[in-house]
């Protein structure tokens, strides 16, 4: 018998090796090392009995022909990673989708629809401001004008494309018709602590996490450190640490809220001076854009009142949003009736960080399985995630596949 969990193991380790530094696994999309993981992912495709190709957005993909007419399933996640992180954000869910393919192979399963492994090039958007162009262009969702974006030594979206094998013209072509896609899955590290907590290999996604994120200036009054006394003093960086410590209690007391202070710039930054200019982010998540929504102008109102109290005026600015995506409720439930068919626990979670789910909701209906890993580290060289807890979500899947 295949131990499969020990094989995505052996698999893993393998192309974490193709990778720009020796810390971590850094791969970047479009490059030697991008490459060189299609050439291996080919190989892995292969041995489940697809035939394989390289799309115009530089997706491999790997297809398992089903009866004529049948529709299709799609199952995926990236190939890429950022700087010095760990084997299996992402390149897990690829190998776990070949592996669950050539399961079933191996368990002389046939089944009634065509079935598509998909090894997206750019999730993390590392190199590019940009990311999820191989989603977006399945689903007709892209924007061209991404195409032009420089990377850090000015290559151009598109030519870095067109130099690794896609083709920047052809990416309008790529859009897939709903009606004939029963349904994606996408298999993921959990890259938090939850399942963990749980006890539990294996858990459910709900739905992604809208974003948003927000910019907050304040403005006081610089003077010296020593001469100005404290109650006369207006100190922007005294209302930033307010604020802070709201957005934590409020974060704690909502339902469903994630909020995190993450950058803070401060003016004139000296230790013997009164800091009179300070900017922080605000990124706010929630799977319930309503919620999310509310804690922000609640966060908003705190700030523009303490502003007034200690005469540091404040500025709250939006500068990016991004709607939740709610998983299938019936492709999540014939997940959960697949794991409780092979007797395995597998508790219901949030997804807090996007995922290439996210842009395929827009072509089809989604499911996500997550995978426990070690303390909830991601995008880290300390990334791990067991073998027999990969041997299940191989399970899953596969009994997943059969169910549909």
């Amino acid at each position: 018998m295949t131990n499969w969990g020990q094989e995505a193991q052996t698999r893993l380790h393998s192309i974490a090796q193709l990778s720009e530094t020796a810390a971590g696994v850094t791969r970047y999309p479009f490059t030697p090392q991008h490459a060189a993981a299609i050439e291996t992912i080919t190989g892995w495709m292969e041995q489940a009995g697809m035939t394989v190709h390289l799309d115009a957005a530089c997706t491999l993909v790997g297809r398992l022909d089903g009866p004529a007419d049948a529709p299709t399933f799609l199952i995926g996640s990236h190939q890429d990673s950022v700087r010095s992180g760990g084997a299996y954000d992402g390149i897990m869910g690829v190998a776990l989708g070949c592996l669950a393919l050539q399961k079933l192979q191996q368990d002389g399963v046939t089944l009634p629809f065509a079935v598509e492994v998909l090894a997206f090039a750019d999730e993390e958007g590392v190199r590019f401001p940009t990311a999820l162009l191989g989603p977006r262009a399945l689903a007709g969702s892209y924007d061209p004008a991404v195409l032009s974006m420089r990377d850090a030594q000015g290559v151009t979206l598109a030519d870095a494309l067109n130099g690794a094998g896609g083709n920047a013209a052809a990416l309008p072509s790529l859009k897939r018709s709903g009606n004939e896609i029963l349904g994606y899955l996408e298999a993921h590290i959990e890259q938090g602590p939850v399942l963990q907590a749980a006890d539990a290999a294996v858990g459910i996604v709900s739905g992604i996490c809208g974003i948003e994120r927000n910019t907050i200036q304040i403005t006081g009054t610089t003077g010296h450190a020593g001469t100005v006394p404290m109650d006369m003093r207006r100190d922007a960086l005294v209302t930033a640490a307010h604020i802070i410590a709201q957005v934590n209690a409020a974060a704690i007391a909502a339902t469903d809220i994630r909020a995190t202070v993450g950058h803070i710039t401060c003016a004139p930054n000296v230790v013997n001076a009164i800091p009179s200019d300070v900017t922080l982010t605000l990124e706010i998540r929630s799977e319930n854009d309503a919620l999310r929504q509310s804690f922000a102008a609640n966060i908003e109102g705190f700030v523009q009142d303490l502003a007034q109290e200690l005469e540091t005026p404040a500025r709250f600015t939006k500068t990016y949003e991004q709607a939740a995506v709610a998983c299938d409720p019936d492709l999540a439930a014939s997940l959960t009736q697949a794991a409780e068919r092979l007797e395995i626990a597998a508790p219901v979670l949030v997804s807090g960080a996007t995922h290439d789910a996210s842009a395929m909701a827009d072509l089809c209906p989604i499911t996500m399985l997550f995978v426990r890993c070690k303390d909830g580290i991601s995008h880290s060289p300390e990334e791990h995630t067991e073998d027999a807890d990969m041997g299940q979500a191989i399970a899953v899947m596969a009994e997943f596949l059969k169910g549909l």
